[in-house]
C-alpha cells in the first residue's frame, strides 16, 4: 500500500470565539476552514477557537502556519496566541482585519448592496462601520481607523462613519439620525454576541431605520482572501 501524500503546507485557522457557548462559532470557523480547504486543495487546513478549552494546541503543530482569525492585532494576537501556542514551532500570519485586500472585498459588499438599493429620493445613504474598540488600549480602535481610511479612498462619493461598542465615538451616538437608506457594516470576524446582541441594541437605542449587514468576515470572497494569504505567508517562508 503507497502511504498518503504529505499536505503541501498545514495551516491553523484561530478565533475568539464565544466563551460562553463555544460550539456555535467553533462550528463556523471549522466551515470557514472547509472552504478554504476547497481552496487549497493540497494543504491540511484546520481550525480551533481560543474560547474551547485545549483545541487550538490540539490541533497545531510544528510548522504550521497560524492565520488570526481576528480584526485587530491586539492583545489577543500578540499576547494569548503565542502564550497558547508556546513550545510549538509556527509561523503566525497578520491578522484577518490588516489584510490589505480587504478594504477592496468590503467595497464590494457596500457597493452591491448600495446597487439593490431603490431609486434615492432626499438625504443620501451612510455608510457606518460598527466595530468593537476597546477599553483596554488604542490598537482595536486604530486598526479599525486605517481600515475605514482605506475604505473611504474606494469610495470616494460616500460617508463612512466609524462607531464602536466599547470606546467612543459610540454605535448608539454615531448612528442616531442617519438616513433611513444607511447601510450598517460590521467589522467583526465571527458573528458572536457583539454582531447579535450588543450590535442591534445600540442601533435600537439609536433608531437607526437603515439596514444593517452580515459581518465583514462571513462575506464572499473572505475564503479566497485567506488562502491567498496563506498562499502568500509559504511562498516567502520557501524564499
Amino acid at each position: 500500500m503507497n502511504p498518503m501524500p504529505s499536505a503541501a503546507a498545514t495551516a491553523i485557522l484561530t478565533a475568539h470565539g464565544q466563551p460562553s457557548a463555544p460550539q456555535a462559532q467553533e462550528a463556523a470557523l471549522a466551515r470557514l476552514a472547509t472552504e478554504v480547504a476547497d481552496l487549497l486543495p493540497a494543504w491540511e487546513i484546520r481550525s480551533a477557537t481560543l474560547s474551547s478549552p485545549g483545541l487550538l494546541e490540539q490541533v497545531t503543530q510544528d510548522g504550521a502556519l497560524v492565520y488570526p482569525f481576528f480584526v485587530a492585532n491586539g492583545w489577543f494576537t500578540t499576547q494569548v496566541l503565542p502564550k497558547r501556542l508556546q513550545g510549538f514551532r509556527y509561523t503566525q500570519l497578520a491578522p484577518f482585519g490588516q489584510d490589505p485586500a480587504l478594504p477592496q472585498l468590503a467595497a464590494d459588499v457596500l457597493n452591491r448592496e448600495l446597487q439593490r438599493q431603490p431609486p434615492m429620493s432626499g438625504d443620501k445613504p451612510a455608510l457606518l462601520l460598527a466595530a468593537h474598540g476597546s477599553a483596554r488600549g488604542p490598537k482595536a480602535a486604530e486598526a479599525t481607523e486605517r481600515f475605514a481610511s482605506a475604505l473611504r479612498s474606494l469610495l470616494p462619493d460616500h460617508q463612512l462613519l466609524t462607531s464602536y461598542i466599547e470606546q467612543a465615538p459610540l454605535i448608539s451616538d454615531v448612528a442616531r439620525d442617519l438616513p433611513d437608506t444607511s447601510l450598517c457594516l460590521p467589522f467583526f470576524a465571527q458573528s458572536g454576541n457583539h454582531v447579535t446582541s450588543d450590535l442591534p441594541n445600540a442601533l435600537q437605542e439609536a433608531n437607526f431605520k437603515g439596514r444593517t449587514l452580515a459581518s465583514l468576515g462571513s462575506a464572499p470572497g473572505v475564503a479566497r482572501l485567506i488562502a491567498e494569504a496563506l498562499q502568500s505567508a509559504a511562498a516567502n517562508r520557501k524564499a
